[in-house]
């Protein structure tokens, strides 16, 4: 028997809260917890007190109280996004966006409202939108970049080492993703401070954030532009040129939402990764040991802090049960991230390592599974590995309880990381890093022969050692094969 659901997003009247003095006053109508105000600044213990009473999936409401299920569950999430039968990613399907509930002026509505991209879309639309996206991102030549990455990370280091301190958020995390992003994307010459702040900014839902974005989509839509007339090879001329066939402003678009999702999440992810090695000695440890390699502590962050903590969201396409709730058609859901990744019946010991584990819900999974989270990975693997490396010694400048942190339901991330090391003089970076450029061939090394330099001498023959006696037809006895091997013969 599926129980009814005990919120406005299922039958019961929204007008019947609870009454005055009872200690579940100040919750929203129906009793219901609020994803937003007071109570949902420490989300982590909110999610939980929400899965002790509703169990993996959970009535909830978001800004203006307007009712939604998180889903809580590592299984429930999993189904939920790999179910394009039941669960869709088109917010017009949303009932709270039919009635004008969550509209244009609702405070989320840039996380709402319905774009013509691949992430947005179903059936054939979304087949022919994402098989741009992974049929451009399918000509990044991974070892090139991973060097681009590397000299890059040299370079940001360069700016701070010799004052023996640094942020490595605000001078490292945030700026490493986008150097490689614009440089992948094709507009390398576009990327500076403005840049990074507008990209961050956009999706804090500031006062600012309708100016940044506006900002970035006109850097995005002229680099469209120039591209269609003179295409190099870059990701943003691959997609253009991709069979699908992409018009302008979808190119724009989609170059807004590879921008977007990987920066976002992969400057998290890289201050995530730095804050547990320098706040978890056994992480430090392990990797100093070499029982824990640097992609190795990726996946742990990804487990424990993902950089996305939940997404809005799925819409139900016809009513289902999902976790023993009983979901109606139009109900809107959120992929519960975080809740996911701490599910009791994949995670009964928190503190037990990961490692190797990738089936953490950091990406997403089914149709809409992240195509970039192997970009994103590698900007975070050899991006730490190359930073510890050059600061061995690095450590947190200042007692972990200082660290500050802005939060919102969709993330949570550090606002600052500082630490202190031996200064040291900056690395000869002499090459401007390219996805694309070759490595610095080594002199003197020829493949023809025409215009060669003379050969050298061949040096004389060295005499070859005398010939041994055949050895006897009898088969020797393991003491006499024992010994000989010890002589060498």
């Amino acid at each position: 028997m599926t129980p009814e659901s005990p919120s406005p997003t299922g039958t019961q009247d929204p007008t019947l809260g609870p009454p005055p003095g009872c200690p579940a006053h100040g919750t929203g109508p129906g009793g219901l917890r609020r994803l937003y105000g007071p109570e949902a600044e420490d989300l982590g213990a909110l999610y939980e007190k929400l899965r002790a009473e509703h169990g993996a999936v959970a009535p909830v409401l978001l800004h203006n109280d307007v009712p939604i299920w998180v889903v809580l569950g590592h299984g429930e999430n999993l189904h939920m996004v790999s179910t394009p039968s039941h669960f869709a990613r088109d917010s017009r399907l949303w009932t709270a966006v039919q009635d004008g509930t969550a509209g244009n002026d609702h405070p989320l509505a840039p996380h709402i409202a319905w774009q013509p991209i691949c992430s947005h879309v179903e059936g054939d639309e979304h087949l022919r939108l994402r098989g741009a996206v992974t049929g451009a991102m399918s000509t990044i030549d991974f070892r090139s970049l991973r060097r681009y990455i590397n000299r890059a990370t040299q370079r940001l280091v360069n700016e701070f080492c010799e004052l023996g301190e640094a942020d490595l958020v605000g001078q490292f995390a945030e700026h490493l993703p986008m150097s490689v992003l614009c440089e992948i994307i094709g507009m390398p010459e576009d990327y500076n401070d403005r840049m990074v702040q507008a990209t961050r900014d956009l999706l804090k839902g500031t006062d600012t954030a309708i100016a940044s974005n506006e900002y970035v989509m006109g850097v995005l839509t002229q680099h469209t532009a120039r591209r269609r007339a003179m295409p190099e090879d870059d990701f943003t001329s691959h997609l253009i040129n991709h069979p699908a066939g992409l018009t302008d402003d979808e190119v724009a678009q989609h170059l807004r939402l590879v921008l977007l999702a990987a920066y976002e999440a992969t400057a998290n992810l890289i201050a995530n990764v730095l804050r547990m090695v320098l706040t978890d000695p056994r992480f430090r440890a392990q990797l100093n040991g070499g029982q824990m390699t640097v992609p190795e502590a990726v996946e742990q962050s990804l487990w424990n802090e993902p950089p996305f903590s939940a997404v809005l969201g799925y819409f139900a396409k016809q009513e289902t049960e999902l976790g023993g709730q009983r979901i109606r058609k139009g109900d809107g859901l959120l992929f519960g991230i975080a809740p996911g990744n701490v599910d009791p019946r994949v995670r009964p010991d928190l503190a037990a390592n990961m490692q190797g584990n990738r089936s953490h819900l950091a990406f997403g999974g089914g149709p809409h599974e992240c195509p970039g989270q192997d970009i994103g990975r590698a900007i975070a693997d050899v991006g730490v590995d190359a930073l510890l490396l050059r600061l061995p010694d690095v450590e947190l400048d200042g007692p972990e309880s200082d660290l500050r942190w802005r939060g919102s339901m969709s993330s949570r991330h550090l606002v600052d990381l500082p630490v202190r090391f031996q200064p040291r003089p900056p690395q000869d970076v002499m090459q401007r890093p390219s996805v694309r450029a070759l490595p610095v061939q080594r002199p003197g090394w020829q493949v023809t022969s025409e215009g060669a330099a003379p050969a050298a001498p061949a040096p004389h023959p060295t005499p070859a050692p005398p010939l041994r006696a055949p050895e006897p037809a009898h088969r020797l006895g393991a003491w006499q094969r024992l010994v000989r091997w010890w002589r060498g013969y």
